[in-house]
């Protein structure tokens, strides 16, 4: 079996179509295109995108991770007010978002989720069921854990892990009493 563990951008010998939640685990067996079994062992944390490529740990071969097509939940709004409206609503439930650009508003994307469809639907964005790739925004501080290498700092790394960082940091409990 193959052991895919290494991020490259060399051009791709094989493919395989994950959807969202496969592409968010760290160890997972797969299929390939080409029919091989192979093994996905990333560090915990690391999320593939559509688009990733992968090498074996051997040399062997380069996987090309596709974002599979899923079952989705798309609410449209016709104007940037309701757009921002929505996505602000989704967001405050961190649910993951795919953000699409229409002529007037926006079209938001996001795992089927019938409670979260009616809240979009009340806040007035049309609702509709679709099956497409699901490639929800990172985040303001989740980047894409694959664009730098194991030993080099992400430019401005304290900016992209919350509550961690000298920005962030709580006072130890020591701190606060007198000495």
């Amino acid at each position: 079996m193959l052991i895919l563990n290494k991020r490259t951008s060399a051009p791709a010998t094989d493919s395989v179509a994950l959807a969202y939640d496969e592409r968010k685990r760290s160890r997972l067996k797969v299929t390939l295109a080409s029919g091989s079994e192979a093994g996905i062992f990333l560090e915990r944390g690391d999320h593939l995108h559509g688009g990733d490529k992968l090498a074996a740990e051997n040399g062997s071969a380069v996987v090309e991770i596709l974002a599979a097509p899923e079952k989705l939940i798309e609410a449209v709004a016709d104007s940037p007010l309701l757009f921002a409206r929505a996505a602000y609503h989704l967001g405050n439930r961190h649910v993951p978002v795919q953000i699409l650009p229409t002529e007037n508003g926006g079209k938001l994307r996001f795992q089927t989720d019938h409670v979260l469809a009616d809240m979009a639907r009340g806040l007035g964005c049309s609702i509709s069921e679709t099956e497409a790739p699901f490639q929800p925004e990172s985040g303001a501080y989740g980047g894409h854990a694959g664009h730098h290498h194991h030993g080099e700092e992400p430019e401005h790394a304290d900016l992209h892990d919350p509550g961690h960082g000298p920005h962030r940091s709580v006072p130890k409990i020591h701190q606060f009493r007198n000495h």
